[in-house]
């Protein structure tokens, strides 16, 4: 029978990828979906607060897929030039930069009294 037992390196690679995770969630919270809307199209969108899990994971596919191009072209060079860190950083930043720029793009937050609370309170909206 084959047998293995995790080594001292098992854990400490183990303890590496699991420290974004740990800070994400300690520190700014799960990633929360908070709707908004435009307020003269009427047209209804996801926004999030919190640690971006999906931006440690997918990195700059984010914002392609919500639909910042450049952003996301522009996430994918710097990721490139530093080796993958700069997704690692952003997946702390990314959710409260993108729901600033929809805010000020005239985006108004549309969910219940609850999360918009808790949207404003997480983007420092008073």
């Amino acid at each position: 029978m084959f047998e293995y037992s995790f080594s001292i390196w098992n854990w400490l690679i183990l303890a590496v990828i699991l420290t974004p995770f740990v800070f994400g969630f300690s520190l700014i919270g799960l990633q929360k979906r908070i709707l908004i809307q435009h307020p003269s199209s009427g047209i209804i969108k996801n926004g999030y607060v919190g640690w971006s899990w999906t931006y440690l994971i997918f990195g700059w596919f984010v914002p392609v897929f919500r639909g910042e191009i450049a952003i996301g072209i522009f996430h994918l060079v710097l990721t490139f030039f530093t080796l993958g860190f700069f997704q690692l950083i952003m997946s702390f930043l990314y959710n409260k930069q993108y729901m600033i720029r929809m805010l000020t793009q005239g985006w108004v937050l549309a969910d219940t009294y609850e999360n918009n609370t808790l949207g404003m309170q997480k983007l420092s909206i008073r």
